[in-house]
This record gives structure tokens, C-alpha cells and sequence, in this order.
């Protein structure tokens, strides 16, 4: 059950000027004591990357993108509290660990709420407007990718919807250890 309240978040794509708040949620979600099991970039990695990486980055995932779509949660503040982005996958091409795409998809990735604003049915929210957003761009099912190892995040998916597909991908860099493919087909 949700206990946001009415007007308490704008929910919204970002702007491609946007991107120093963009950089600062996302380094901000490497340092969470998940990010090892959430994200596939250390923060070390990341904050050394110049100010053109963050850039092209939100103008690759701004309002009015095609191919992806970054999702903010924002506070009446301004300030951002949560994050996800919807990658279009199209059928023929390969992904990210070089499986074929079968089918027009989205991808969800980099799935992120500041600890003190969990609870509070933001993470749905967030999904609601991705899902949303993929399914506009002709969508016939959206997939995430999770960590064997992380509970939480495998609960909630299947709280909202998804369902483990039965495909496992080995963890670049992390012999032995597999994360698990969720989808959730078009309604």
C-alpha cells in the first residue's frame, strides 16, 4: 500500500540540462550499500568520468528521447529522490551481455530511492511511469536484470509484476555469480 501523498513528487523525464542532478542521484545510488548487487559501475568509476559522460548521458535519456527514458522522482524542494531508466531494445539486435533480442522490449536499469523516501510507494510510482513510457514506444513486454543474491529488489519486482524468465546472465567480472532475467508482458 501506498502512503505517498497527493502532490508530495513530481514525477517526470529529465531534462538534458539536467544532468549535474542526474550525476549527483546516480553517484549517489553507488554509494548505497546494495550498489555491489544493484549496478554493474563502481562509484570510484564513476565520479571520475568527466562532466561530457554525464552530459551525453542525460541527452540520451531526456524528455523526448527515443531510444531511453531516465524517470526522476522529485521533492517540492527540487531535490531528486528517486530514479529509473527504460532502454529500448529492438528484435535483431544483441544486448548488453550478448544475447540476442527477440523482441521489442524495454529494459528497465539503474533503479534507485534514497533510502529515507523507501517505503513510501515511490518505487511504484517510478515504475508505473516507466512501464508506461515503454509501452508508448510499442513495447511488447519490459524485462529488468537482478542479482541472484538481492532479495529485496527480486521481491519487489514480482510485487509490481514481473516474473523470473528462467534466463541467467553471468556477472561481468564475478566468476560463479549470475543475475536473473524478470519480465512482465504487455497487458
Amino acid at each position: 500500500m501506498s502512503t505517498l501523498s497527493p502532490g508530495a513528487y513530481v514525477i517526470r523525464s529529465i531534462r538534458a540540462d539536467e544532468w549535474p542532478a542526474a550525476k549527483e542521484l546516480r553517484l549517489a545510488a553507488l554509494q548505497d550499500p546494495i550498489a555491489p548487487l544493484a549496478f554493474l559501475e563502481t562509484y570510484e568509476a564513476a565520479v571520475a568520468r568527466p562532466d561530457s559522460f554525464w552530459k551525453e548521458r542525460a541527452a540520451g535519456a531526456c524528455e523526448g528521447a527515443d531510444r531511453a527514458q531516465t524517470i526522476i522522482a522529485e521533492r517540492p524542494d527540487g531535490v531528486w529522490v528517486g530514479t529509473l531508466t527504460v532502454l529500448v531494445e529492438e528484435p535483431g539486435t544483441t544486448d548488453w551481455a550478448g544475447f540476442p533480442v527477440e523482441r521489442k522490449q524495454g529494459h528497465v536499469v539503474a533503479v534507485f530511492v534514497r533510502p529515507e523516501e523507501r517505503g513510501s510507494g515511490l518505487t511504484d510510482v517510478l515504475f508505473d511511469a516507466g512501464l508506461e513510457w515503454a509501452w508508448s514506444r510499442g513495447a511488447e513486454r519490459v524485462r529488468l536484470i537482478v542479482h541472484e543474491e538481492n532479495g529485496r529488489a527480486q521481491r519487489f519486482y514480482r510485487k509490481v509484476g514481473f516474473v523470473p524468465s528462467g534466463v541467467t546472465v553471468p556477472l561481468p567480472g564475478a566468476p560463479g555469480e549470475t543475475e536473473l532475467e524478470f519480465v512482465l508482458e504487455r497487458p
